[in-house]
């Protein structure tokens, strides 16, 4: 790796972050939120290309008006238009693309596509999502939990799948104290590496990570409900299998009712409505999903301040 680009600073995984940097981005994406940017057009002159091998409502969406809104521009490079390392070697995008570009949002299925393109890259590289991690979600979900329940000591469960979404969730819950709760069926749990870099977090904050496999345990007492879909994009063909053996962890009316009468209920969203959540909690008066929603852009708008500080 060169010198310049040894100096480059990539945003791939929470595990980036040290528990200030992580409340400096929450405190900037709620300024942003209030409205403030620091300057005018902070970002003018900017431009922001995303390269996705899956699709994206949320994400891509929140990274384009998160641009514009700061001035600067963003361009989406579709799967058929790039082939990612296939009609052309991933070290040659990054190569070519970095030369255009002032920074670079990658949405994969391998991490290891998002690593190497950072490796050969001139300018910043976001992970928009990968197999095994998904920042900017993690971002918007623990900004959501500070602006409705506070952080330190603030119990969240999650239930469901040991997958990306919650790998970002962990770290971030390490990092500020939260209490988390997990329960996943056997089989299902999140890499030990997030478990153990999560943990370590959180006994530098004060807080937890709890593992189990009893959703009914992990949701009592709760302040914060989070659930992810069973099967995520790629695993199509595990459907069958995991419908059975996610049977019990449904966040339903029911199940509900051993959290807090006022525990809020997350999502990342797409829902995959009647399996990991019933209509009756999503679009219940418990439900911020759509705040959550929202959130991930005025988070974005702090990243992509932090990666790209100062005028040109």
């Amino acid at each position: 790796m060169t010198a310049v680009l040894s100096r480059v600073r990539h945003f791939l995984s929470i595990a980036d972050l040290d528990a200030s940097e992580l409340g400096r981005l929450l405190d900037s994406g709620a300024a942003m939120k209030a409205g403030a940017t620091g300057r005018d057009a902070p970002l003018k002159g900017r431009a922001l290309a995303q390269i996705f091998e899956k699709p994206s409502l949320r994400t891509r969406l929140s990274f384009d008006i998160a641009m514009v809104e700061l001035g600067g521009h963003s361009s989406y490079l579709s799967p058929a238009e790039v082939g990612l390392g296939r009609r052309e070697s991933v070290p040659d995008v990054a190569r070519v693309t970095s030369r255009l570009v002032d920074l670079v949002v990658l949405r994969t299925y391998a991490h290891d596509t998002i690593e190497e393109f950072a490796r050969h890259s001139l300018v910043p590289v976001i992970n928009g999502l990968s197999d095994l991690s998904h920042p900017c979600q993690g971002l918007a979900d623990i900004f959501t939990i500070r602006e409705r329940k506070g952080l330190r000591g603030t119990v969240l469960t999650y239930l469901g799948d040991g997958n990306n979404v919650l790998h970002s969730l962990m770290l971030c819950a390490g990092l500020t104290g939260v209490t988390l709760r997990v329960a996943t069926p056997a089989g299902y749990e999140p890499l030990p590496r997030y478990q153990d870099l999560a943990r370590a977090a959180a006994e530098r904050s004060g807080g937890s990570v709890e593992l189990g496999s009893d959703p009914e345990a992990a949701i009592s007492g709760a302040d914060v409900v989070y659930t992810d879909v069973w099967t995520s994009m790629g695993q199509e063909q595990e459907y069958e299998r995991r419908r059975r053996a996610f049977q019990g962890y449904q966040v339903n009316a029911k199940l509900m009712l051993r959290a807090k009468p006022d525990a809020i209920v997350m999502h990342d969203m797409p829902a995959h409505r009647g399996e990991e959540i019933t209509d009756e909690v999503l679009d219940g008066p418990q439900s911020v999903v759509f705040d959550q929603a929202e959130n991930k852009m005025h988070m974005l708008k702090a990243v992509l301040c932090w990666l790209l500080p100062g005028e040109r």
